[in-house]
């Protein structure tokens, strides 16, 4: 049995959990900052990074005592060491390192994208090769992989992530951050009365492209109000979020075809959207011998608990860091060599 404590905080939530065998959560403490930016309708780094400090330690003690385990019993500190803003990833860094020297323990870096995917986990295993939909604020990526630790990027957005979308779309709708969730639910009180752009759609791979689409939600929005038109905001929410869908599953079924994978993996905090859990397991009836393994929906959202998840990957392939890591806000998968996939 292998018991890590993980730390959490690239972004505008401080998390501490300790994970049992990456599959077993037995304590997730998180402290949300959502209140704090909410009207600045974004992430205020320099605002975040002080919320880390003051909760770190508060989220660590927590932790512990929810999992009712000692620092002795425990077998490595799994941290995010990025993406993520880098003054928040400070703060978890090196309460990662203070813990892990104090307590003699082993470090483990964690990438954080690799952390999403992993709290499929926590649903069930995941098998082999995998074929992961990665869908949040910051990214929105397809990623096989062929083992754990194994990440490679079929596609990705080539500008606005699924979920920013969502955030500006919201902001035109005077919705409170993150709109994601609002929008989901005004979706399902809605009809699909628009047919938005789906950008790419003709074009061979697997990439993703959103800023178009918020584009046209916007100059949709403006021109009715220049012809003093009213839009029913549900139907505008259910027509934008039909558009994103499509281009989601569209392309994880182009994926899906042309990789035998065993796995499907819905994560990201977009994975919490109702709309696109159900259009996914629709899909899935062409695919039966693909097992769909969305992310438990209280683990879509930043949380430590999928760092131990991820951390417990690294732990079994001695992936450990010396006290001198520091952060890499930019880290990201490596792009797949089509090539070489269609070789093989």
């Amino acid at each position: 049995m292998t018991t890590l404590i993980a730390f959490e905080s690239s972004a505008d939530e401080t998390s501490v959990a300790v994970v049992k065998d990456g599959q077993t959560v037995l304590s997730n403490a998180v402290a949300t900052q959502i209140n704090s930016h909410q009207r600045f309708g974004g992430i205020v780094p320099e605002v975040a990074s002080r919320h880390h400090l003051e909760w770190i330690t508060k989220t660590l003690d927590i932790a512990l005592a929810d999992a009712k385990i000692q620092p002795e019993d425990l077998d490595g500190v799994a941290v995010t060491y990025g993406p993520g803003l880098v003054g928040s990833l400070l703060v978890g860094l090196m309460g990662a390192k203070t813990f892990a020297m104090a307590h003699d323990l082993p470090l483990i870096p964690v990438n954080h994208l690799a952390g999403h995917i992993a709290a499929a986990n926590f649903n069930r295993p995941i098998v082999f090769p995998a074929l992961a939909l990665m869908v949040s604020g910051g990214h929105t990526e397809l990623v096989l992989m062929k083992e754990p630790n194994d990440f490679h990027i079929l596609g990705e957005t080539f500008d606005d992530a699924a979920g920013e979308s969502y955030d500006k779309v919201g902001r035109l709708l005077h919705l409170p951050y993150p709109a994601g969730k609002a929008i989901d639910e005004m979706a399902h009180k809605g009809q699909v009365t628009i047919d938005f752009p789906q950008a790419m759609a003709k074009e061979a791979g697997y990439d993703f492209s959103f800023s178009g689409l918020k584009s046209a939600v916007i100059n949709q929005v403006h021109n009715a109000e220049q012809r003093g038109e009213t839009i029913k905001e549900e139907d505008l929410a259910a027509s934008f979020q039909a558009a994103v869908i499509k281009a989601l599953v569209g392309r994880t079924k182009r994926a899906l075809t042309d990789f035998p994978v065993k796995s499907l993996v819905l994560a990201g905090g977009v994975a919490a959207n109702s709309g696109l859990r159900t259009a996914l397991t629709d899909l899935m009836a062409d695919f039966p011998a693909v097992d769909f393994i969305p992310v438990p929906k209280q683990y879509t959202g930043d949380n430590a608990a999928m760092i131990g998840a991820a951390g417990y990957w690294n732990y079994e392939d001695k992936i450990f860091a010396d006290l001198d890591l520091n952060t890499n806000p930019g880290l990201d998968f490596p792009l797949a060599d089509l090539n070489q996939q269609d070789n093989e």
